[in-house]
């Protein structure tokens, strides 16, 4: 039986599902969500809400891991209902995507804010009604040269950038956890900036 999770979090991360995008940088939202997973030796076995879910308790805090599974551009689809059904206040659910804004292996958590052209971000924030929600902005950097953001999120990170993705993903994880038991003004602190 659901029950409501009024003091729990809803903690999500953002991608593309399918094998031919599981390595892609527009998929690192899902690797952190899957880092965390491992974490907490769990899995994703269910479906709510068109999102691959599943359940665990931190620090005597409910916990709910979610990968919507509507492809990027409509996670609002699937983020809104999940935080609705479960009553998960939105300063406790927090999205954790993509940002080439951000040079990789760049940590940004903020409490609020636009979509920057982020498309999976601008669906929550069109189906919430509000920017006002924490986030987890991991950097994989701008395309070389005048190549387009759009190709670039859609391709693996390369060789050499795979060598450090372990690190950047078990640091993300862990700004997570820090949000989760503390506050977000903490993780911040902590964990903002490049690693």
């Amino acid at each position: 039986m659901n029950e409501p999770h009024e003091n729990g979090f809803l903690i999500v991360g953002l991608g593309n599902p399918g094998r031919e995008y599981k390595g892609n940088r527009h998929n690192v939202g899902f690797m952190v969500l899957d880092t965390l997973a491992s974490h907490f030796d769990v899995s994703f076995t269910r479906i709510e809400s068109k999102a691959l879910m599943t359940k665990t308790n931190y620090k005597g805090k409910k916990i709910l891991l979610a990968k919507p599974q509507t492809y990027m551009n409509l996670s609002g689809q699937s983020v809104v209902p999940l935080a609705n059904f479960y009553k998960i206040p939105l300063e406790r659910t927090l999205v954790a995507y993509d940002e080439v804004d951000l040079p990789f292996g760049s940590l940004r958590l903020r409490p609020e804010g636009g979509s920057a052209g982020h498309k999976g971000l601008q669906s929550i924030i069109d189906q919430l009604g509000t920017n006002q929600f924490p986030r987890l902005r991991i950097g994989v950097g701008r395309p070389p040269g005048r190549k387009g953001a759009a190709n670039y999120v859609l391709r693996d990170f390369s060789a050499q950038e795979k060598e450090i993705l372990d690190g950047i993903l078990k640091h993300a994880s862990e700004a997570v956890l820090k949000f989760i038991e503390n506050d977000l003004e903490t993780a911040m602190n902590k964990y903002n900036g490049e690693i």
